[in-house]
């Protein structure tokens, strides 16, 4: 550990290391867990940038965190892969990862396979996985898109009640992570919206997959992706038809979700800076004749991912869910 790192100095009991740290889902990570209080910052790994301070990337850690970025791994603990989409499963392979480390992957590669080599992850989506995730070595992530989706729909079809489903959702632009890309200029982003990857999500299969489980009735999802102009957040509205009545619905949703701390089921109209700068996903139900409309709002970054992933390990380790995660919404 390198001199200097603020975060690295509390004597804590489980040592951490994080591939990918100067992305936003491991400059995120970075804030969680320096203010976890069983946990320990051992390494924070980069290529692209070694020998760089995290803060100097983040001036938001300045203060939280000043170590600095390495391209030597360490034996933990603890690992989280907060690599490119594909790139996890070449890390591992090329590492020598110990059997009893805890490895999250925050990538998509093991989400709808699981096996690797002697691994076998977990998808963690904790609000249906829980009791399989309490003692697992491997943990997939689940997917930003996917989770704010799966948790609108689950407790529908848990009862049998998913058909076809009809989802719109609007991301910002941190969800296209750090590298530089026409759609995430300023002046492009700014002022502007754009539908993509119509029907062709990445995440459907991963949704879908997870749907089935609970459904013995064939699922279609239609999917249309919509880029924001806002930094971070999710709001997802996903149509469904069913005779049930909404009150009817409203309580299966709170009966579903009546042990789960992060999702908080609500009869008044939500919006985005209820989630922002939490682990939290707010959902709000309506319905006009048999059409029922299933609302819910996430952060990309947090729920969607590096919050779920603290949320994860705590659940493998056999602590308190809300571990770290005791965060305010940017809500004024």
């Amino acid at each position: 550990m390198a001199s200097g790192a603020i975060c690295g100095k509390k004597k804590m009991k489980k040592n951490i290391g994080i591939i990918g740290a100067n992305g936003y889902t491991g400059s995120e990570l970075v804030r969680l867990l320096a203010f976890h209080p069983n946990v320990t910052l051992s390494f924070l790994y980069s290529r692209s940038n070694s020998g760089i301070k995290i803060s100097d990337l983040y001036p938001d850690l300045a203060t939280v965190c000043e170590m600095f970025l390495t391209d030597q791994p360490e034996d933990v603990d603890i690992l989280f892969l907060c690599l490119p989409h594909k790139e996890s499963w070449n890390w591992l392979t090329q590492n020598n990862i110990k059997d009893e480390t805890l490895v999250i992957d925050l990538g998509n590669d093991f989400r709808l396979d699981g096996n690797f080599e002697n691994r076998n992850f977990i998808y963690g989506l904790p609000e249906i996985n829980k009791k399989q995730l309490v003692g697992a070595k491997s943990i997939a992530n689940p997917g930003c898109f996917a989770t704010a989706i799966q948790l609108a729909v689950l407790p529908l079809a848990q009862k049998g009640l998913l058909n076809e489903v009809y989802t719109t959702g609007i991301t910002g632009s941190t969800g296209a992570g750090q590298s530089l890309q026409p759609t995430t200029h300023f002046t492009w982003r700014n002022d502007n919206i754009s539908a993509y990857k119509t029907l062709t999500h990445q995440h459907i299969d991963e949704i879908l997959q997870q749907l089935v489980s609970f459904n013995t009735d064939e699922i279609s999802l239609n999917f249309v992706p919509w880029r924001g102009d806002f930094t971070r957040g999710i709001f997802t509205s996903s149509t469904v038809k069913t005779d049930v009545e909404l009150s009817d619905i409203n309580q299966l949703y709170r009966d579903f979700y009546a042990d789960e701390p992060f999702v908080k089921v609500s009869e008044k109209a939500i919006d985005l800076k209820q989630v922002v700068n939490t682990n939290r996903c707010m959902i709000h139900i309506e319905k006009s004749g048999n059409v029922v409309v299933i609302h819910s709002a996430i952060d990309n970054l947090l729920k969607g991912a590096s919050g779920q992933a603290v949320q994860n390990m705590n659940i493998a380790m056999g602590w308190d869910e809300n571990l770290g995660l005791n965060l305010k919404p940017l809500a004024f």
